[in-house]
Parts: structure tokens; sequence; C-alpha cells
């Protein structure tokens, strides 16, 4: 038997609707594709927008660029010859000059410090001053002229001996103040004054003296701020007619600059006291006068190669006629116990 369905009198609450689904809520379709390829476009136009800005640039960056033309030999041959017509240029030897005269020293041998006060007046002998007959005045031996001509290069001239007062050259070759000069610069004095290239002055005191090689080295008691040293080269790569200077003070007068070339190498040359003979010398015609003895022979790269020793004369003049000689940096080296150069 079919049973009867019941109903009950309470009203229903009716379902919740359901909470719409993302994806029921995109629309489905063509209204679908037309928003994708809205924004497609949009994309594509940013991505042009880009692209043209980029190109903007680079072609902005190309356009302020400088051109690189590459010279050619007619644009430096220009170049150099409006230098030449416009500019004054400083010649070799006054840029190998410069290069060592601040290392260029003047070197005054002087007497011990009573012998530089006037000497107190003596009183006359009898017989109003007169010598005795027969005798001679205490001294007067000694005030005879030395007849010898002294061919170096030094202060008196060829033809007395050394004086007190004398001057020669020299060049600081340690910028502690060692100074690389000849023997015969201050053989006899007794106190040695260095006058530096800004006029500063000290006393100096005697290293090493080398009288085989006419060659001494002195230290300076004291040297001014920042003092250089010249650089030192090599005469092995001279040959006859390469340019040199040669520096230092003629008759005390400088630093003074004479420029020449070489005329010989390994030449020989006998000390005026006729002890030494002097080798492997390098023999110049850049003037040298009595003065210039231990002052630097330079060649045009502004490197030291010689030390200016003497100077040949015939005669008893003592003063330079095209000849002039000077010691080898080599020898110089090696005689005052530095490395070689």
């Amino acid at each position: 038997m079919k049973r009867v369905a019941l109903y009950s009198r309470t009203p229903r609450p009716e379902p919740a609707a359901p909470e719409p689904d993302a994806a029921a809520e995109q629309p489905s379709g063509p209204g679908r594709m037309r928003r994708w390829r809205g924004r497609a476009t949009r994309f594509r136009h940013v991505l042009f927008g880009i692209a043209l800005l980029a190109m903007a640039g680079g072609l902005a960056a190309l356009m302020l660029e400088p051109r690189h033309v590459p010279l050619t030999q007619d644009d430096i041959d220009a170049a150099v010859m409006h230098t030449l017509e416009h500019k004054t240029l400083p010649s070799r030897p006054a840029k190998a000059a410069e290069a060592v005269r601040q290392a260029v020293v003047r070197i005054e041998g002087l007497g011990p410090e009573a012998e530089d006060k006037p000497a107190a007046a003596k009183p006359a002998p009898p017989g109003g001053g007169k010598p005795k007959p027969g005798t001679k005045e205490k001294g007067a031996d000694k005030a005879k002229p030395d007849k010898k001509t002294d061919r170096r290069a030094d202060n008196d001239g060829g033809n007395a001996p050394k004086q007190e007062g004398s001057v020669g050259s020299g060049v600081v070759i340690v910028d502690n103040g060692t100074i690389l000069t000849n023997f015969h610069v201050i053989a006899g004095a007794k106190r040695l004054r260095v006058t530096f290239f800004d006029g500063y002055q000290a006393e100096a005191n005697v290293v090493s003296i080398h009288p085989e090689k006419d060659l001494a080295v002195i230290r300076a008691k004291s040297i001014p701020d920042d003092l250089p040293a010249a650089t030192l080269g090599s005469s092995l790569d001279l040959a006859p007619g390469d340019d040199v200077v040669a520096v230092g003070f003629p008759f005390g007068i400088g630093p003074s600059v004479s420029a020449g070339v070489v005329s010989g190498l390994n030449r020989e040359f006998l000390s005026a006291e006729g002890k030494h003979v002097l080798t492997r010398l390098i023999q110049f015609d850049a003037a040298a006068n009595p003065g210039n003895s231990g002052g630097p022979l330079v060649n045009m790269s502004g490197e030291v190669v010689g030390i200016v020793t003497a100077i040949l004369n015939p005669t008893q003049a003592g003063t330079f006629v095209g000849i002039g000689f000077a010691t080898t940096i080599e020898s110089a080296g090696s005689a005052v116990g530095m490395p070689p150069f």
C-alpha cells in the first residue's frame, strides 16, 4: 500500500544562493577575447614607446660624440711647422744644462780662520827696514813665481801655484751633500766652502781623495732644502761629434754654460806636476777655463758623462784654446767606490 506523503506546515527556508565563481564572472566567448586583445595592444604600445626612446637616446649620443678622424703624416707635419713658426723652443744644450743646474756647486779653497784676518803690522828691522848686504828677506824665495805651466782648468791661470781663495766646481752626486770634484781643486786648502744653486753656503769635509785620477769626494756639513743630485749617465754611448755642455764657474763666474762636441775618446794627459798620466779621457771643445775644474760634462739627455779635469794650452796663458779633457764618469765611479753606472 502506498504511503501518503506528509508535509510540514513550517515554511522551509530557501537555500542560499551559491557564491559567484571567479570563472563565472569572466565573460565568456567574444567579450573575453576583446579584453585580452585590448591589453595586448596597450602592452605593444608601451614597448614601442620604450623602443622609440632608446633609439632617440642612441641617435643623440651618436650626434654628440666627436668624430675620430685618423691623423695623417701631413697633419702631424703641419702641426710641427705651426709650433716652430709660432713658439720659441729651448735649445737642446739649454735643456741639458738646466737638468743639472741645481746640482752644480762652487767650491772655494780657504786658509785657516786665523789667516782670514789681516796680519798685524810687524816692526821694521834695524837699518830702516833694509836687509843686510848678502842676506835675503825671509820668504823672498816663496814670492818668486813658479815658471811651470799648469794646464789644469783651475783658477790659477796656469802660471802660479795654488793660492788661498782658489775657486773650482763640483757636482752633487748624492742628495745628502756628497760632491764629486777634482783633487787639484781642493789640494792645499785648509778649509772648503761650498755655494749651492740657491746661494746657500756651507763648509765641507774631504771624504776621499784619488790623486792618480785627479778626483776627490767632499761632503757639505749642511745642505739646502730639497737638494737634487745629478743624474749620472754613461760615456760608453758617446761618439766623436756628439753634443755636450760643460757647466761650472770659470774664473769664479757662474754657473756658466758652454756648448761643444766630443772631439775624441780614450785620450791621455800628463798632469801638471808630471806625476800621473790620466787615461781614458774625453776630449771636447766646449769652452773650459780656470774654475771649470770639477764641473760636470753633460750629454743632451742631461746626464753627467764626465768631470772636467784639464785644458791643453801650449803657451803660458793657461786659458782655453779649443781642447779640454774630462774624466769619464765610469772612471770617477770606480775611483770613489761607487757602483758602475
